[in-house]
């Protein structure tokens, strides 16, 4: 069984780009494009799995006992809620894409469970390996996703996660900080789920409060969960290279993203969107950083 539902937004939408953020990786067992988008996901209601796709309007099909949850954040999932009104262009480059870009909105989950999951499985290492442990946990301990589609998966609960055991983790090639840190967070996933409603810096503040989770892990959430439009994710590998280097034509740290993005505040995240899709690069200066494989220590 399956419910449909049409909905015409009342802006520009681009629907790759305001969902491509939910996507972990080419190989994200919850992410599929097909002329659509398809996606799974962990519901208060239950499992449930989401295809979209722009036609005239936005036609939206779900299937599970997560489906009619999904249907009816679908708006908010593409953009509906994000305000841009307030942003102002500081700089050429953020101007420019801007007006090339008028569908790019933050979109809004309303799941925080499912964006710590990856976030937190992406410290401090490289987006492969990351993708490498996420794709393996969502194989093995996630569900098959409700619907006609086969190899979907949804992510692993927050009860399958305390039942993984150490030599599980170590297959997955999660080290034990990343480990301690989801067991951690697992344990108290109930109350997470409140950063959605108390949002901003005060949704950060209390994933912060779990042991393992700070600032860089916090935004990733938050951009994803609720949209926060002021969510940097300080302290992230490239993310202040591709800043300077975009804005100013040369390398920064974090203080100094810190300083070139104040005047975009409270919508810091929103600029650092666009200068993203700027496509600008940092150049290298180095031999790339070798993929650490856990599971062969």
């Amino acid at each position: 069984m399956s419910d449909s539902r049409t909905w015409s937004p009342p802006f520009p939408l681009d629907l790759g780009a305001v969902l491509g953020p939910l996507r972990r990786g080419p190989g994200d067992p919850g992410f599929l494009v097909d002329g659509g988008v398809w996606l799974t996901a962990n519901t208060p209601a239950g499992p449930g799995t989401l295809h979209v796709r722009r036609a005239d309007a936005v036609e939206a099909r779900a299937w599970g006992d997560g489906g009619r949850w999904l249907l009816d954040g679908l708006p908010a999932l593409l953009g509906a809620a994000d305000d841009d009104s307030a942003f102002e262009c500081h700089h050429p480059l953020v101007a420019d894409m801007r007006r090339r870009h008028p569908g790019i909105r933050l979109t809004a989950t309303g799941r925080v469970w499912d964006a710590l999951l990856p976030a937190v499985l992406e410290q401090k290492v490289t987006v492969v390996e990351a993708h490498r442990s996420y794709r393996e946990l969502c194989l093995r301990f996630g569900t098959p996703a409700p619907g006609p589609v086969e190899g979907l998966r949804v992510p692993p609960t927050p009860r399958a996660v305390l039942g993984i055991t150490d030599w599980e983790w170590h297959r997955a090639g999660v080290d034990g900080a990343r480990r301690r840190a989801l067991v951690a967070a697992a344990q108290v996933a109930h109350r997470l789920e409140g950063a959605f409603e108390l949002g901003g810096e005060a949704g950060r503040a209390l994933l912060r409060k779990v042991p393992g989770i700070g600032g860089w892990t916090a935004a990733e959430v938050a951009q994803r969960a609720w949209g926060d439009p002021d969510a940097v994710s300080f302290g992230d590998f490239h993310l202040a290279g591709t800043v300077g280097w975009a804005l100013l034509g040369r390398r920064i740290d974090d203080d100094g993203m810190a300083e070139v993005l104040a005047p975009y505040a409270p919508q810091r995240h929103r600029a650092v969107r666009y200068i993203r899709v700027a496509g600008v690069r940092k150049p290298r200066f180095g031999p790339r950083f070798s993929p650490r494989d856990y599971r062969a220590m």
